[in-house]
């Protein structure tokens, strides 16, 4: 993979903002996000994320010590995203059973043999059918899922390779923390009571030292209206999301109290729903937010030693 596509527009936060000032600069920054730099600045950029930021190993995708890799996959139509560090790495969801192989080129790529956690957002084929190959083929060491069911092949299947491999399973609670060595994230929804499946989506908060990333699985208005009144702290650098870029999804008060200064599109080229919808990309472009859409780029890899969040290839 070459280290340095997109190199002239890293994350713009370059360098370590006080927490103190970020609520402030957050706009201002996001709106340089995505724009080109003219050559000299690029040389510089180079310079300084080669010998002052930190170093990931390009050719094995092989964090240091105290850095952590998030991919957000290419599966179409879906969602699957890897965390790891040099010692550990988690799974949310898989995408379609057809883009599984997808997935485990990418774990094999990465050097990762074990999963710690499997995060499978909701029961939907798009989030868990690539799990299935996944779970089969992988030491996992637990499964998490929300407490709801959906009466699909896929969605049997998934219970049949977790009960054949006999891999532990918890259904979180808001709240709740789970740790994998440096890889640090906490369970933010769903809450009891939702109907629709995107909304029982799990949502999470991964913080590293002063970076965050949430990931929104699909949960939609409903299920951020909760989320928003449960008091969690969602602010984040990095956004997934939700559901595709569905005008559903991504409400301007949700999206107020994320703040993010990137946000990550996880969609299928050329998708029969009309993915990411519009009004969610003005949404977006109007706080000053630099959008990274996998149709248009493939994987989005990010990179974050705790101070700073670069992209990489």
């Amino acid at each position: 993979m070459a280290f340095l596509r997109h190199t002239a527009h890293k994350l713009s936060r370059g360098y370590k903002i006080p927490m103190s000032r970020r609520r402030k600069e957050n706009k201002a920054l996001g709106r340089n996000f995505g724009k080109p730099f003219g050559l000299a600045m690029f040389f510089v950029l180079v310079f300084a994320l080669v010998y002052n930021l930190f170093i990931v190993n390009s050719d094995s995708l092989t964090p240091g010590d105290n850095e952590i890799i998030v991919a957000f996959l290419d599966v179409g139509q879906g969602d699957s995203i890897l965390i790891w560090s040099r010692d550990n790495a988690v799974l949310i969801d898989g995408g379609e059973f057809a883009r599984r192989d997808t997935v485990l080129r990418f774990l094999r790529e990465a050097g990762i043999t074990r999963l710690c956690y499997v995060i499978a957002t909701h029961p939907h084929s798009d989030h868990i059918g690539g799990l299935v190959a996944v779970l089969s083929r992988l030491e996992v060491g637990q499964v998490l899922m929300p407490d709801v069911v959906h009466t699909t092949e896929t969605f049997e299947n998934f219970l049949a390779v977790i009960e054949n491999n006999r891999i532990s399973v918890t259904i979180p609670e808001p709240g709740q923390r789970y740790t994998a060595g440096i890889i640090d994230f906490t369970v933010l929804a769903p809450f009891l009571g939702h109907r629709n499946l995107n909304d029982a989506s799990i949502v999470l908060r991964l913080q590293h030292g002063d970076t965050s990333f949430l990931f929104a699985g699909d949960m939609e208005a409903a299920g951020e209206r909760m989320l928003l009144a449960s008091g969690h702290n969602l602010y984040s650098d990095v956004l997934k999301v939700g559901h595709h870029g569905s005008r559903t999804s991504t409400t301007e008060a949700f999206l107020d109290a994320v703040a993010p200064v990137a946000a990550v599109i996880q969609v299928g080229e050329n998708n029969r729903f009309g993915h990411p919808h519009s009004d969610v990309l003005e949404r977006l472009y109007e706080r000053g937010i630099a959008v990274y859409r996998t149709d248009l780029i493939g994987p989005v890899i990010m990179a974050t030693n705790g101070e700073r969040v670069v992209l990489l290839d």
